[in-house]
């Protein structure tokens, strides 16, 4: 008998249907509520129409900074993902540094507009 294990995504919207919270539980986990989340970052893909398939949400309170955090560690862990699917470690090489340059090049704006302020 194969296992399975449910993962739901509750989104709650404001008056202008823009994300307020956003909390995930999964049915293997084992946590007793659902978890709190700022941003969901979700990719499918579809094999017959070849096409990837996104859904891609953050919060209101998601503050600039946590977005560069997320998103730095999303590309670091995509690297690491497509290094255990295709073993290709030179695209994977390329893949970090460039996710390292983006968060170099985000802190750095992120200075000078603090300084700015």
């Amino acid at each position: 008998m194969p296992i399975s294990s449910t993962i739901k995504i509750d989104v709650e919207l404001d008056d202008n249907k823009i994300p307020d919270k956003i909390f995930w539980s999964a049915s293997a986990s084992s946590a007793e509520q659902a978890e709190a989340a700022k941003a969901m970052l979700l990719a499918l893909w579809d094999g017959a129409d070849k096409a990837a398939l996104r859904i891609d949400l953050w919060t209101k309170d998601m503050m600039v900074d946590e977005m560069g955090d997320f998103f730095y560690q999303t590309l670091m862990g995509m690297a690491d993902t497509f290094d255990k699917a295709t073993h290709n470690h030179e695209l994977v090489e390329e893949m970090k540094s460039f996710a390292k340059n983006f968060y170099q090049k985000f802190r750095a704006n992120q200075l000078k507009e603090n300084k700015a302020s």
